[in-house]
Formats: C-alpha cells, structure tokens, sequence
C-alpha cells in the first residue's frame, strides 16, 4: 500500500549534501516527493511509495558520513495520485 509522509529532520542536515542525498536515495528506491531547507536549519521533506521503502530510505540517510541527524518528527499525509518523480526544491 502507497503511503505518503511529511518529515522534518534536525541535527546536522544543512551544508552536507542531505537533500542531494535524499533526492538520489529515492531515485534508488523509486520514491517520489520532494526534499527543501527550512529556514530554521532543518530539512523539510514528503516522500511517497511503500512504508517499508520510506523506512529503508531513513535508514539510508541516518548512515551517511556527513549527515547527523538529532531527530526527525513525521505524520503520515494524502496520497498525491500524479506524482511522478522525487526533486530537491
């Protein structure tokens, strides 16, 4: 089943590739959404596909060597039905 969720990532995430990291993990994994810097330093992203892959993806982003993720806060939102891709906006 398609789930879509909104998550919000603290900790070391602006300044070392995250987003670029994010868009080409979900490439990988064929997940769609987008990924963008918050004002405040945090990373701001939707993701839809599979909960499992969304799952994997986290996993992904929580090894990366630069990235120090502190925390992460997520809610589970609507299924966008025409998207397509994954962007860094």
């Amino acid at each position: 089943m398609i789930i879509r969720k909104h998550i919000r990532f603290y900790g070391q995430v602006q300044g070392v590739g995250f987003r670029y990291r994010s868009y080409y993990s979900a490439l990988s994994l064929g997940l769609t959404g987008w990924v963008q810097n918050d004002w405040d330093g945090s990373v701001e992203m939707e993701v839809q596909g599979l909960e499992e892959t969304i799952d994997r993806l986290l996993v992904m982003l929580h090894s990366e060597r630069f990235i120090s993720i502190d925390y992460f806060e997520q809610n589970t939102i609507p299924v966008i039905d025409k998207e397509r891709k994954f962007k860094v906006r």
